[in-house]
């Protein structure tokens, strides 16, 4: 016995023109010529072997079979929908999982997350900061953002280095860059009233440097990319993300080394950005996921928006 089920389109047409009572009107509801409609539904009772219209001089009506077939159609049509609803419903409102670092998430991703939940209300996020490896395929987060050399790229080897790693497991992640890794001095002026200027020299062996621990060869490696050896002298000041060197700075404890990603959504006021003397460093940020999973709602949507917004930070940073 046959149990193919008839071809969805012609039960479509047949639905449309049923409901309606009309194969003029089911034409206009499906963007097609009348004919079309006749003809998908001539071909479905030839499958069935069942009239389901008597046409009749200006007007169409269902038969007995038709009417009791069309009520059955509708309630299948009806479950399609009301299950298709739910599927958009549930992946709408999906839990998203951000793992970012610290400096980033307190100072770049938290000042504009309420733009991402104004734009996706439906949602959900959960944020996590770390400056260790993530591992995706353990579900340790659906997007991570972090910094470093992406495998088979070529750096500048004065460059400072970053000893981050961003994933110990390539295999099937996506690596989307959102901005170079560019290094500033930052310091208040008041340190060196009444100017408020300074040169490389100044930076390196007369004020205290601020040494940010996750980011070892920060001040080095910007030493050696400008000409200059050897650490000075000078008391070492260290702090264990950058945010927290950005407030020491602003206190006018010495001279920061802080990324300019960071700096755009900072509050700058008695601070002063020595733009003469960036470097870029050997890494840019990324954006992680897996990409078997990169194009699901929820995720496309937060990569989207993260690229756009990353766009955005890089325009107005301070030059």
């Amino acid at each position: 016995m046959n149990k193919a089920l008839p071809s969805l389109i012609s039960l479509r047409f047949f639905e449309s023109a049923g409901r309606l009572q009309s194969f003029t009107s089911a034409a206009a509801e499906l963007h097609v010529t009348q004919g079309a409609v006749s003809r998908q539904i001539r071909a479905l009772e030839a499958e069935l072997g069942i009239k389901l219209f008597n046409r009749l001089t200006r007007k169409v009506e269902l038969t007995e079979s038709g009417r009791k077939y069309l009520a059955e159609v509708s309630g299948a049509f009806g479950l399609l929908r009301a299950a298709t609803e739910r599927l958009k419903t549930q992946q709408e409102n999906a839990t998203l999982k951000i793992s970012a670092l610290p400096s980033i998430g307190s100072l770049w991703l938290m000042p504009r997350l309420g733009s991402f939940t104004r734009e996706y209300p439906n949602i959900e996020t959960r944020i996590s900061s770390s400056i260790e490896p993530v591992n995706l395929h353990a579900g340790e987060a659906d997007v991570a953002i972090r910094v470093g050399p992406k495998p088979g790229h070529q750096y500048d080897h004065r460059a400072p280095a970053i000893d981050l790693v961003m994933t110990e497991q390539w295999r099937g992640v996506l690596a989307e860059e959102l901005a170079p890794d560019i290094l500033v001095p930052v310091y208040s002026p008041n340190i060196l009233e009444p100017r408020a200027a300074l040169d490389q020299e100044e930076i390196f062996h007369t004020l205290p440097l601020i040494h940010t621990s996750s980011r070892a060869d920060a001040w080095n490696g910007w030493a050696k990319r400008h000409g200059l050896k050897d650490l000075p002298a000078t008391p070492r000041i260290e702090f264990g993300h950058f945010f927290m060197s950005l407030d020491a700075a602003r206190q006018g404890l010495g001279v920061a080394i802080i990324p300019e990603v960071i700096l755009e959504n900072s509050n700058l006021t008695g601070l002063h950005c020595a733009t003469r003397y960036r470097t870029r460093s050997a890494g840019e940020y990324y954006m992680l996921t897996l990409a078997q999973n990169a194009e699901m709602h929820h995720i496309a949507a937060f990569r989207n928006w993260a690229k756009r917004e990353f766009r955005k930070s890089l325009r107005q940073t301070p030059q």
